[in-house]
Formats: C-alpha cells, sequence, structure tokens
C-alpha cells in the first residue's frame, strides 16, 4: 500500500511539474507563433509577404531561439524553481543544446511538409510546424529538461 501512495505522489507532483511547463511553453508557443508568421507573412498585413516569406526554415529557427530565451526564464523561475541550480553558464548551455535537437525535431516535419510534399501553404506551414512538429518538440523538451538541465536535488542514501 505504502508504494502505491509513493506512486501517486510523484504522479501528482509531476503533474504540476507538467502544468507549469505546458503554460510556460504556452507563452513561449505565443512567441514562437507570432514571430514566425510575422516573419514570413507579415501577420497577414499588408502584402502578406513578411521579410522572410520565401525562408521557412530561417523564420522558426529565429522564432524558436527567442522563445527559447522565454522558456529558459519560465522554468527555471517557476516550472523547476525547487530543483537544485548548476550554475547559469551550464543550466543555459544545455537548455539550449536540447533546446537545439527539439528544435530539429520540431523542423523535421515543416521540412518534409514544405520542400518534399510541396505543401507551401501558410496553413500548411503551421500545421506542419506548430502542431505536428511542436508536439514532437515539446514531449522531447519536457523529459530533457527535467532530466538534465533542471536536475532533482540529490537525495541522502537511505540507512538502515
Amino acid at each position: 500500500m505504502r508504494e502505491s501512495g509513493a506512486v501517486r505522489q510523484r504522479l501528482s507532483s509531476m503533474g504540476g511539474e507538467v502544468a507549469r511547463f505546458l503554460a510556460v511553453g504556452g507563452l513561449g508557443f505565443v512567441v514562437d507563433v507570432g514571430l514566425f508568421n510575422l516573419l514570413r507573412f507579415n501577420l497577414g498585413l499588408g502584402d502578406g509577404e513578411g521579410v522572410l516569406v520565401d525562408k521557412p526554415i530561417t523564420a522558426k529557427i529565429i522564432s524558436v531561439v527567442v522563445a527559447t530565451m522565454v522558456t529558459y526564464a519560465g522554468n527555471r523561475t517557476w516550472t523547476w524553481r525547487d530543483r537544485e541550480r548548476s550554475g547559469v553558464l551550464r543550466e543555459y548551455s544545455l537548455f539550449f543544446l536540447l533546446n537545439g535537437v527539439g528544435l530539429a525535431i520540431t523542423v523535421l516535419p515543416l521540412a518534409i511538409s514544405h520542400y518534399v510534399l510541396g505543401l507551401t501553404s501558410p496553413l500548411a506551414d503551421n500545421i506542419a510546424a506548430n502542431v505536428v512538429g511542436l508536439a514532437m518538440g515539446t514531449t522531447f523538451r519536457f523529459f530533457a529538461y527535467r532530466r538534465w538541465v533542471f536536475r532533482a536535488p540529490q537525495s541522502a542514501p537511505v540507512t538502515v
């Protein structure tokens, strides 16, 4: 019985982390998608052509880098605020490195959709990058950040 209580406690704790991570990610999503569409399509204003209208991958990389800065701050100060600090340089470097992997995961569906399948409309680009790619990249990021960037405190060995 004790074990099931411990499992429930752990899942409840992780549920809070997931909720905070998704809230921070939601803000990052707004920054990412907003900037991506501003760069590609000028947010539909005027002629609908942004400065990177013909460069979807470049636009996505820029939008993800800016969103990464926002999400690092949110995750460090809120999602995993109770986790050990291992140095800003180490955390930030790992966060960006793992986000680079997450970025590759996110961009892959966009590259396949846009360049292989020839689906180049704003809707197709957004579904590929901001639905399919984002879901895949977010799942990777949660577990990678939790495991390697914002590590759980070391617990003292149990003595019997």
